[in-house]
């Protein structure tokens, strides 16, 4: 009763009141496309992952002390290499690759499952282990596909997969196979449940087990909201109830995610909302347990705006950076994924070397070519070599992405263009299947930068680039080999997801060009993510060239 007491208690401290001196935390707590998020603590430290489908390298974890200030500290695979789609090469992977991915800590290790979103032996399940978050991560096993699952171990270390709609089995000991006549279904979909249920999250609570799900509901009345079936026996009837049905900051219901304690025993709930052109972003709740349900919320069930934080005094981190390109200590990084075919476990972890690392909240799309890049040929600066004649950004290799943020953010590079080749493109974009474009063409000795709206058409099975309409707004040629370039977000409620683009030849001074505001949009079909901010260098000619990024400027209001 002591902490049924408290948790209530803790629950509308949280959302009405804090002490002089306390910043609040301010929903979404993170205003960026991290989709569904999975988040544990360990001692003091609480750690997160997400989706990154087709971004490289993928399954990011991400650390905080205080639920608010988070920082991504590794990630559980580099590349993966199950099929030439993941090089950008036979298709592509845009909207599927990793998805939904599982953290758990158990006898002293940390444990994530996932799979990726596609079918045969590339939809296979993967578990990978580590000894500590930050790597590096090894191949544990290869299971069969389990869709939006979670990895849970009960209290005398029995390993289970809880995944698609009310599914579950146990697996053996040494979690490389599923126990023979295991698998059920644990829940029957009510007859009003005419939606999805999916985004499995499972917890143990005071000897009773809480399975949390979203439901996509479209009975009269009804809205996405997250649900808990609970129960004290695996083996015995779940119970349902409804834990949050909240709408915020203007955008319609939110759902899917997962509830953590703190050392103090008090719990919050981390659900994410879709907000249109930036994605998919985290809000954080109080937890208050009510007849031994965690109703996330405050006492009118809704998010809050703001929260009394958890922890006072921790500096403040971000998910997004800048970056001069002045990292270039060498180091072994984690696991290269192996193929499916290769079944050992000595194929499957294999280890492998990089010249120079980037800052950890960059992102390749897709799988990069390593040879192709470089911190240390000029230092100070990041080098992208074209190495493959492609048509389109859509088909271009080491592209290096970042999340746009709202409120609103603003992204500027520095581009030294000189040896450029003939048919070269580099430049910087609000990077999606509907992207705006500041692109700098070598055409014969000319520099060219051209502002474009970029619409990609991609097959429904391979994720292939059958097509890319390209509108070219405006057109400005360059008179020196060095320009500057920005783009700027602005995700306010409202304000329609808007991107614009300059451009300047100082550094200093800046000139609007093209679209105002151009509206950036989230297509679940095709990409399945946020506006990501892109630097690229791609040759429609002739590989050879190369340009110098000086840096990448990052604000965010």
């Amino acid at each position: 009763m002591k902490r049924l007491i408290s948790s209530i208690v803790v629950g509308c401290a949280c959302a009405f009141a804090w002490g002089a001196g306390q910043t609040p935390v301010e929903n979404p707590m993170l205003w960026a496309d991290v989709p569904d998020p999975d988040v544990i603590r360990v001692g003091d430290t609480f750690y997160l992952v997400s989706t990154t489908m087709h971004l490289m390298p993928g399954a990011p974890v991400m650390a905080s002390k205080d639920l608010n200030n988070w920082e991504t500290v590794g990630y559980i695979f580099d590349k993966l290499t199950d099929s030439p789609k993941y090089d950008l090469q036979e298709g592509s992977v845009y909207g599927r690759g990793q998805w939904a991915t599982s953290l758990k800590y158990h006898d002293g290790k940390f444990w994530a499952l996932f799979a990726p979103n596609e079918s045969g032996p590339m939809g296979q399940t993967y578990i990978c282990t580590a000894p500590k978050a930050e790597g590096p991560w090894t191949i544990h096993a290869r299971l069969r596909h389990f869709h939006d699952a979670t990895l849970f171990f009960d209290d005398d270390g029995t390993p289970y997969v809880f995944y698609g709609t009310g599914q579950m089995c146990q697996l053996t000991r040494d979690l490389k196979s599923v126990v023979e006549g295991s698998d059920r279904k644990y829940f029957e979909r009510e007859e009003d449940e005419k939606g999805l249920l999916e985004g499995t999250r499972v917890i143990k609570h005071h000897g009773t087990y809480y399975a949390l799900l979203i439901s996509h509901v479209y009975a009269p009345g009804r809205h996405r909201r997250e649900v808990c079936y609970r129960t004290k026996d695996l083996n015995g009837k779940w119970e349902k109830n409804v834990v949050l049905e909240s709408d915020f900051g203007g955008f319609p219901y939110l759902a899917q995610g997962t509830i953590v304690d703190t050392e103090e025993g008090d719990w919050y709930g981390i659900m994410f909302q879709d907000r249109g052109g930036v994605g998919r972003v985290l809000t954080l709740s109080p937890v208050r347990w009510i007849d031994g349900w965690p109703m996330l919320g405050d006492e009118q069930g809704k998010v809050p705006a703001t929260m009394r934080p958890y922890r006072s005094g921790e500096p403040a981190k971000a998910i997004v950076c800048s970056d001069d390109f002045s990292n270039v200590e060498c180091r072994v990084l984690s696991v290269e994924f192996a193929t499916a075919s290769e079944t050992t476990a000595a194929a499957n972890s294999t280890l492998y070397t990089q010249h120079s690392t980037l800052k950890k909240c960059w992102q390749w799309n897709h799988n990069p070519i390593d040879k192709a890049w470089s911190l240390t040929e000029r230092p100070g600066y990041l080098r992208l070599k074209t190495n493959r004649v492609v048509d389109n950004l859509y088909l271009a290799p080491n592209t290096l992405t970042q999340r746009m943020e709202g409120p609103t953010c603003s992204g500027a590079v520095s581009l030294d263009l000189s040896k450029m080749k003939d048919g070269d493109c580099c430049g910087l974009a609000a990077f999606n299947g509907d992207s705006g474009v500041l692109t700098v063409k070598k055409k014969g000795r000319k520099l060219v930068l051209e502002m474009s709206e970029q619409n990609v058409q991609l097959t429904d099975r391979e994720k292939a680039v059958t097509k890319v309409d390209e509108k070219v707004v405006e057109t400005v040629d360059l008179k020196q080999p060095k320009v500057w370039l920005r783009v700027d977000g602005d995700f306010q409620p409202g304000h329609k997801d808007a991107a614009n683009f300059f451009y300047s030849t100082d550094g200093e001074n800046w000139t609007q060009i093209g679209s105002q505001n151009y509206r950036m949009v989230f297509d679940y079909r095709r990409f399945f993510m946020g506006s990501k901010f892109a630097i690229f260098n791609y040759a429609t000619k002739k590989a050879g060239g190369w340009v110098d990024v000086d840096f990448f400027h990052y604000q965010r209001n």
